[in-house]
């Protein structure tokens, strides 16, 4: 009988499951189910948007995409992947005090600003190995204790979102290196607690209120009789240390050093896995660890999938009608502010419009604008070798123009792969490596997670960057001006 083993994924919306045949990587049974975010503007007496869920919301939607996999009570092993930085604050008796804070949560904007000031953004980048934004951890946490003083005081633990439903599972509050960089009071390059961080009066939080950091191939512990009546899982079931999505991700493709993903969802994120911690002041590169013991340099763009069917929108045209080329026009598309490069105050610009442009040449270029801004954040991040292969995940990259339109600008090979889910195939890779002693990555190298459709190098136009550059170096002139 095939040894299964459960990967699970908690985004932002949903909770997905893949149940995966440990020596075949074949994904044998899934399931999903979406949970509710709450959001609201300047909510709480102060500026920025809530973005929160109850977690007890995850754990009912974790119960339900087991249920529809119909093979938990077969699963051997199981761990968390989850979105990452969110913040999750438990009372004495362990149940969560408040809703949990999401990723996208932006009302800390303050707190961030003068945490770094305060200990200043090199300092940030070298010890911490990521200048914190307003959604880390420690921002969401400072901005707590400012608003809900009270709260933050009856506050006996605190945990990320995939730290809190490995809890539920095993009883035992632990984290990884991966999700724990993501949070910032954890060093990246030093792999410890930065009590500097933790002791400073914004922030004056008790080391002791925080998870165990486990390594990429320790046990969490069993899946309790509790959990095991909750869930439909096996009693005595190992359990994962889990990680965040990123890099479960990474993991899931089994990534190897120097290799670049580009992921093209509603918000674009471009990474690389890294012999060497990342360490930039600007903030643009967000210098995590994997979960793999290596590390996860990372930058992301506001602006992906979701700018390009607004445009499609505003001209009428499906999402794959664009033209050939986009002429003389250029669109740059930062339709919600931009964070790579760092203006959360632009707009979208359109310029270079004639009386021959036409719509399909408009959308192209709005497809060449959100690929020039990942392209741009890939060589701050250093995406490998300048010829070698990029690999396209996300929901655009299932699109023809995307994937034309990525190889035409990069002028590298692209590589689709065939898996979806990878996130929580990353999840079930870390679950197997518990039974099969490999390395996590190994297994998913095992798996062939990688494999899928591989576009071949074509000539880069380097007509439409310079086009698409020039016009992004006047607009960044004006924004700073």
């Amino acid at each position: 009988m095939a040894q299964l083993v459960a990967g699970v994924d908690c985004s932002t919306s949903a909770t997905k499951v893949v149940l995966v045949d440990v020596d075949s990587g074949a994904v044998v049974a899934s399931g999903r189910a979406p949970h509710r975010v709450h959001t609201a503007t300047g909510r709480r007496r102060r500026g920025g948007t809530a973005s929160e869920t109850e977690p007890a919301e995850w754990a009912a939607a974790l119960r339900v995409a087991l249920a529809g996999a119909g093979k938990a009570g077969d699963v051997a092993a199981i761990a968390v992947g989850a979105q990452q930085h969110g913040l999750v604050v438990l009372g004495s008796g362990g149940a969560p005090l408040r809703p949990a804070v999401l990723w996208n949560d932006t009302r800390s904007a303050a707190e961030s600003a003068a945490l770094v000031d305060d200990f200043g953004a090199e300092w940030w980048a070298e010890t911490a190995g990521s200048v914190p934004v307003p959604s880390f951890t420690v921002t969401t946490w400072a901005w707590l204790r400012s608003v809900e003083a009270e709260v933050a005081d009856a506050t006996a633990a605190v945990r990320l979102p995939h730290d809190w439903l490995t809890e539920t599972l095993c009883g035992r509050g632990v984290t990884d290196r991966g999700d724990a960089s993501g949070t910032g009071w954890w060093s990246t390059p030093e792999g410890r607690y930065l009590h500097e961080v933790l002791d400073h009066p914004a922030v004056g939080l008790d080391p002791g209120l925080l998870p165990e950091v486990l390594g990429p191939s320790e046990a969490a512990g069993v899946v309790t009789e509790e959990a095991a009546a909750t869930y439909g899982l096996p009693p005595g079931a190992l359990v994962g240390p889990g990680t965040g999505d990123n890099m479960g991700a990474a993991l899931g493709l089994g990534l190897a050093p120097g290799e670049a993903v580009i992921s093209l969802g509603t918000s674009g994120t471009v990474y690389t896995t890294a012999l060497d911690p990342a360490a930039d002041p600007s903030g643009v590169v967000a210098g995590f660890a994997d979960a793999t013991g290596l590390f996860l340099p990372l930058a992301c763009t506001l602006n992906a999938t979701v700018a390009l069917d607004r445009v499609a929108g505003w001209v009428g045209l499906d999402r794959e009608a664009a033209a050939g080329d986009s002429g003389t026009v250029v669109v740059v598309p930062f339709l919600e502010g931009e964070r790579t490069p760092n203006l959360p105050g632009a707009m979208g610009t359109i310029t270079g419009l004639t009386l021959d442009t036409t719509s399909g040449q408009l959308l192209r270029s709005a497809y060449e604008g959100v690929v020039v801004s990942l392209l741009d954040a890939l060589e701050r991040v250093g995406g490998g070798s300048a010829d070698g292969p990029l690999v396209l995940i996300g929901g655009g990259a299932r699109g023809a123009t995307w994937r034309e339109v990525v190889a035409r600008l990069s002028g590298r090979p692209v590589v689709v792969p065939a898996a979806e889910e990878l996130v929580a195939l990353g999840a079930a890779a870390q679950a197997a490596a518990l039974l099969t002693d490999e390395p996590p990555d190994a297994v998913a190298r095992r798996w062939g997670t990688k494999e899928g459709v591989v576009l071949d190098p074509v000539e880069r136009d380097l007509e439409a960057l310079e086009r698409h550059h020039a016009v992004r170096h006047g607009l960044l002139e004006l924004y700073r001006s």
